[in-house]
């Protein structure tokens, strides 16, 4: 698109949202061009762009308007905290942050909150809280914003217990590519018309259009949680717990799985000590409930499990201080890692095949020379493996990333349960996808998006 294009309508956005929210300094833009993806495989952003803020509905319909009449590319984008590119604008464009939608509103009555999408998961945690009410999920970054974790169906470490973003989602406010509003499911509980086109825009990645507001179930706050380390001196006795403690009818808030060397750079990151430094292998399972009977009965059920398969001295952490720190350090090990990284994937398997996928990892690090470190949620089969900058070039990395999805596809699973595709997993999708399934997809972008304007990418 000739800059000439982008130029012609920043008055006119100016006239929309205001002189102040119209951002045509690249200084001033500089956060917005990226987001946390490592930095050797994040793509480059473009040159020619205008970060736009809207404070309303209303304004974003009338600069899709303009951008669909005039062909210009829109991105959407919510904290940056993805890690597949997703929202790097990597074509002259639109940058549309919706920050400035941030209100939230709480249902007690129907546990329901109605946000709007530039509110953040840390002011959604907080507002539930304050009216006594609980949000479950917990996709890691508190700075992500609900516009971006429905987007991208975000997961997390509590999907075990109760599930993904996709569950909490009743009802979604957004704007189409061509400018209509449209208002999809709302706090009922049921709702049997016509096809369910909410459920499609969940994960669509702003591909299909721009989510401005969502209506999100809540739950009753767990009176009491528990949050056990449990160490291993070996992989297999952590990981074959883990199907026996969800067969006996405890149901775990989380259970993941870390090793030793991983968590404890994470912890010398944040400058923090972490409280078990025994064992190679080590699961973390947070327990929630209504009753310290409850959780603590739970707890006394998972000890037998693991303590039948080799675990050392178990770990209870009843402080929610001290449970902070735990799921802080965990949550860190990305970023402590990053610096020395290449890459970071996100293959599901059926959570039973998960130690024979970490043992193909093992086996393809050797190959290569390499360690390749491994954690992720064990409950869910959802595994993180770090490809490192001691893999030695780029070709050598593209080896080992396509080698452990096809082990990962070869087990039952998939290149990706959480991530999603962003912009630097679309040379893969033909490893899951069939040419048939794909040219559906290609087709549902037309019929959203005819020109092709939100957030363009190759299928």
């Amino acid at each position: 698109m000739p800059s000439s294009t982008l130029n012609t309508v920043i008055e006119d956005l100016k006239g929309i949202v205001g002189e102040r929210w119209v951002i045509t300094q690249r200084e001033l833009m500089e956060s917005y061009l990226r987001d946390e993806t490592p930095d050797p495989v994040r793509p480059k952003p473009a040159e020619n762009l205008v970060l736009v803020k809207p404070s309303s509905t209303e304004e974003v319909s009338l600069i899709l308007k303009i951008a669909n009449d005039r062909r210009i590319p829109v991105f959407p984008v919510g904290g940056r905290t993805g890690l597949v590119g997703g929202s790097v604008p990597t074509e002259p464009g639109i940058i549309l942050s919706l920050e400035r939608m941030n209100r939230i509103e709480v249902d007690r009555d129907n546990l329901m909150a109605v946000a709007e999408a530039g509110a953040t998961l840390g002011e959604l945690i907080k507002a539930a809280e304050d009216a006594g009410l609980f949000f479950p999920p917990h996709p890691g970054d508190e700075g992500a914003q609900i516009g971006g974790l429905i987007a991208t169906n975000a997961g997390g470490a509590r999907a075990i217990k109760y599930g993904v973003m996709r569950n909490y989602v009743r009802g979604l406010e957004v704007v189409l590519p061509t400018s209509e509003v449209l208002w999809l499911g709302g706090k009922t509980l049921k709702n049997n018309v016509g096809y369910d086109l909410m459920q499609l825009i969940i994960g669509s990645e702003g591909t299909l259009c721009v989510i401005t507001k969502a209506v999100i179930r809540l739950f009753p706050k767990s009176k009491y949680m528990v949050t056990l380390v449990i160490p291993f001196n070996k992989r297999s006795d952590a990981l074959k717990s883990v199907p026996a403690i969800l067969r006996s009818g405890v149901m775990p808030l989380a259970v993941e799985y870390v090793q030793i060397n991983e968590v404890l750079e994470a912890a010398r990151h944040l400058n923090e000590s972490w409280p078990v430094q025994r064992g190679f292998a080590q699961l973390i399972i947070i327990l929630d409930g209504m009753s310290q009977e409850e959780v603590l009965g739970a707890c006394e059920e998972i000890s037998k499990i693991c303590e039948a398969n080799n675990a050392l001295d178990i770990f209870l952490a009843e402080t929610s201080e001290e449970q902070s720190r735990i799921l802080r350090i965990r949550s860190n090990i990305y970023t402590a890692l990053k610096p020395n990284m290449v890459d970071i994937l996100d293959v599901t398997v059926p959570p039973s095949r998960l130690e024979e996928l970490m043992d193909e990892v093992d086996a393809i690090g050797s190959k290569y020379g390499v360690y390749l470190p491994a954690y992720g949620h064990a409950g869910d089969g959802n595994l993180h493996v770090h490809i490192m900058k001691d893999a030695g070039n780029e070709h050598v990395a593209k080896k080992i990333k396509d080698e452990i999805y096809e082990e990962a596809i070869r087990l039952g699973g998939t290149i990706t349960g959480e991530h999603g595709l962003g912009k630097i997993r679309l040379e893969n999708l033909q490893m899951v996808l069939s040419e048939k399934h794909l040219d559906l997809l290609r087709s549902i972008k037309r019929v959203f998006d005819p020109n092709n304007i939100l957030n363009p990418r190759g299928l």
